[in-house]
């Protein structure tokens, strides 16, 4: 099995969606789509998989996203309450350990759709 390399996708900070238009090609609502990698949010996504991300979309306790946790790096998990009301990025797989964010200011995107590649028919929908 090859091993895959990850490529960084910059990220230009902006203080408003309109100020990093001219540097960036993802705006608000713009649609992406990147594919799972690792195994931290199985059973529900599985390596390979197509996500379709919605980019600037608000999110919910419950929807799965993408979040920058730190410069540059970026991770898939499912956005979650905890007990004391704040928020965590939270992995399928007990084996990974969730993840405590300080505000939704790191979301990137929420994710619409899932496909396997390859059958047309395998489309899941998500919010």
């Amino acid at each position: 099995m090859q091993t895959r390399k990850p490529i960084n996708i910059p990220v230009v900070a902006a203080a408003t969606q309109q100020d990093a238009a001219p540097e960036s090609n993802c705006s608000g609502n713009e649609l992406v789509a990147l594919m799972v990698l690792g195994d931290s949010m199985q059973p529900e996504f599985i390596e390979g998989e197509i996500l379709v991300i919605e980019m600037g979309r608000p999110a919910r306790d419950g929807s799965f996203v993408i979040a920058e946790v730190a410069k540059e790096d970026f991770i898939f998990r499912q956005l979650r309450r905890n007990e004391q009301g704040g928020w965590l990025l939270h992995a399928l797989n007990t084996a990974y350990l969730d993840t405590p964010i300080a505000s939704l200011d790191c979301l990137k995107g929420v994710v619409i759709h899932k496909k396997k590649p390859g059958a047309r028919k395998s489309v899941k929908y998500y919010e």
